[in-house]
């Protein structure tokens, strides 16, 4: 029989201090996880879509901290990120939201709408019809959509969805990417606030605000049913989307 001695609990404390800062290191330097509240990622994400972003993909930022402390200006390890990337970036409209989008334009790069059409240094992004799908808007809506997949130089390739090609989103004046700046756009072309629109608060997106790469989807549910019906619980979980990778 064992007595358990008056240090037992110290130990217990310190195992549990122990693995808070494990996780907490974990969280700020490796992988931070974030849910997806809107569509303007459809079809790449989902509303109700849970994912992990790598933190150590494009080096380290104010940013890259819990409650992004200003301990220091710029980026540390810094790595360019890359046509295509779907990253999360603190909203330049108040450096606090956290924003997902897909990077399309690196600095220097000269960015265009025609006719729906994305243009990448005056050449047209190839885009192939793709079948027509129905998604979730932010209302819980089922809206159909066109959808395409569009293939950036360098050789990206992922699918866009769209209700129309005319209106100002898709045909724009040519932007020039500052340097220490970059181009998000939603995927989610006609419902999405990006670069693209100038009253959005998102505008050219500095190096600085990253937070990370998205890497893949961990857990998704559509919640349709009232929350008092449990029972729905298990039907409402996405599991063909559990441990996806995102592109």
């Amino acid at each position: 029989m064992f007595k358990r001695g008056s240090g037992d609990w110290v130990d217990n404390v310190k195992t549990i201090a122990y693995a808070a800062l494990i996780a907490i290191g974990i969280r700020t330097i490796a992988f931070e996880p974030f849910n997806i509240p809107s569509g303007s990622m459809i079809p790449t994400l989902e509303i109700g879509d849970y994912l992990f972003v790598s933190k150590y993909s494009y080096g380290y930022s104010r940013y890259s901290l819990p409650f992004s402390p200003p301990l220091f200006n710029g980026r540390i390890f810094e790595s360019m990120p890359k046509r295509g990337d779907v990253a999360v970036f603190k909203y330049p409209g108040d450096n606090r939201t956290d924003y997902i989008k897909r990077i399309v334009g690196l600095p220097g790069d000269k960015i265009q709408m025609r006719e729906g059409v994305l243009y990448v240094n005056g050449i047209a992004v190839p885009r192939v019809p793709m079948q027509a799908a129905a998604s979730r808007d932010d209302s819980g809506v089922l809206v159909r959509g066109l959808r395409y997949r569009e293939t950036l130089p360098g050789g990206k390739t992922y699918q866009v969805q769209k209700l129309t090609d005319s209106g100002f989103p898709n045909n724009t004046h040519v932007f020039e990417v500052p340097p220490g700046r970059l181009f998000v756009m939603g995927d989610n072309r006609d419902s999405s606030a990006d670069s693209r629109l100038p009253n959005s608060g998102v505008g050219f997106v500095k190096l600085e605000n990253l937070v990370g790469r998205a890497e893949f989807i961990f857990f998704s549910i559509d919640s349709t049913s009232p929350w008092w019906q449990f029972w729905m619980w298990p039907f409402e979980i996405r599991w063909s989307r559990i441990f996806m990778g995102i592109h």
